[in-house]
This record gives structure tokens, C-alpha cells and sequence, in this order.
């Protein structure tokens, strides 16, 4: 009983800190996502500073998996918590990384003049954003439907970026001088779709740790 005491108070240790990386990864999506849409380069630069923290945290985590894998040897649900908590810590990595990329794409823009104001680069960010948001709250909770929810608005973030992709090539096709901007903010669009997708990640990941299942083929679509 104290032994499984003991390793239940790991797996709350682990979770505490798998939410300290999550914290620290959606500051920098939301913080990116300011940047780009306001232009602030500074807080940019401050972006991509800070982008270590989270890498040396996903080491830590890393570390702290294997050793409870090596010396514990979990069966079932406490398992599918560790190797379901390391897929979560990649794809955070993964997006302070895609923080990082806004970030450049803000910096580079914010020393040029403004492109049109495009209402569905802000309706892109704002469903990135949620979707992470909730697949933290997902993991947090054990909210399976909540999962599947994030995971099914990945499509939403899908068509938001097919048509921001048709307007900014329409946008240069007719006006040669944006060209070099425009480029810029396509990869943007790109950036803010691949949160998106790794919000959906996050989410498949709450699904497997919860009931051992996986969302990956059956809730897209």
C-alpha cells in the first residue's frame, strides 16, 4: 500500500509538471500571437529568448519518465499516463517552437508596411488558441469529449487556412509589391494551422491516457 502510495504521489509530481511545460508553451503561442497580429517586435525577440525554458523542462520530464519506467515498471492506466504524458511533451516542445516561427514571421513584418487587415488571420488565431486551451483542459481534467471536441475543430482551423492561403496568393497575384509580405504571412497561417494540429495531438494524447483509445482515425473528418 505505501509503495503505491508512493508512486501515485510521482504520477501527481509528473502532472504537476507536464502543466508547468503546458503553461509555459501557451504563453508563448498566446504572446506570438499578439506579436504578429500587433506587430511588436520586441515582444517577438522576448519569444524566442524564452523558448529554452520550455526544452529544458521537456528534458527534465524526459528524465523523470524513464525513471519511473525503469524502476517501477507500471501496468495499464499508470503506463498509458507516462507514455501518454511524454507524447503531450513533445508536442508542447513542438509548439513553443511554432511560437518561436510566428515570432519570426512578426518580427520581419513588423519592419515593413502593414498588409490588409484580414479578419480570418484573427478568427484562425483565436480557434488555435482555443483548441490548445482546450486540450489542456482535457489532459487536466481526463475529458475525453472535450478531446474529441478539440479534435474535430481541427477541420474549422483546416478551411480558415485554405482560404487565408487563396486570398493572400489572390492579394499578390494582383499587387506585385506585396509579394514579399504576403509570403510571410502565409507561413504565418501555416504556423497558426500546425497549433492547431498539435492542440488535436494533445488531445488524441487525453483520449489514450484516459481510456486507452485513440482518436487519430475516427474523430477528423
Amino acid at each position: 500500500m505505501e509503495q503505491r502510495a508512493h508512486f501515485t504521489r510521482k504520477l501527481e509530481e509528473l502532472k504537476l509538471m507536464v502543466l508547468r511545460m503546458a503553461a509555459l508553451a501557451e504563453s508563448a503561442v498566446h504572446k506570438s500571437v499578439k506579436a504578429f497580429l500587433e506587430g511588436d517586435a520586441d515582444l517577438a525577440e522576448e519569444i524566442i529568448k524564452g523558448d529554452s525554458a520550455i526544452n529544458d523542462l521537456e528534458d527534465e520530464i524526459d528524465a523523470f519518465n524513464l525513471e519511473l519506467l525503469a524502476l517501477d515498471q507500471p501496468m495499464a492506466v499508470d503506463l498509458r499516463t507516462i507514455v501518454g504524458s511524454m507524447r503531450i511533451t513533445v508536442n508542447l516542445e513542438r509548439l513553443g517552437d511554432e511560437a518561436v516561427n510566428l515570432s519570426h514571421r512578426a518580427m520581419f513584418l513588423s519592419s515593413r508596411p502593414p498588409l490588409p487587415f484580414n479578419s480570418k488571420m484573427e478568427k484562425l488565431s483565436e480557434t488555435s488558441k482555443a483548441m490548445l486551451a482546450d486540450s489542456l483542459r482535457a489532459f487536466v481534467d481526463g475529458d475525453v469529449r472535450l478531446a474529441e471536441q478539440v479534435c474535430r475543430t481541427d477541420d474549422e482551423a483546416d478551411r480558415l487556412t485554405i482560404q487565408l492561403l487563396k486570398e493572400f496568393i489572390n492579394d499578390m497575384v494582383t499587387e506585385s509589391r506585396i509579394v514579399e509580405r504576403g509570403v510571410h504571412a502565409i507561413i504565418a497561417a501555416r504556423h497558426l494551422e500546425r497549433i492547431a494540429d498539435l492542440a488535436t495531438n494533445i488531445a488524441e494524447s487525453v483520449a489514450f491516457i484516459v481510456e486507452g483509445d485513440s482518436l487519430k482515425h475516427n474523430c477528423r473528418g
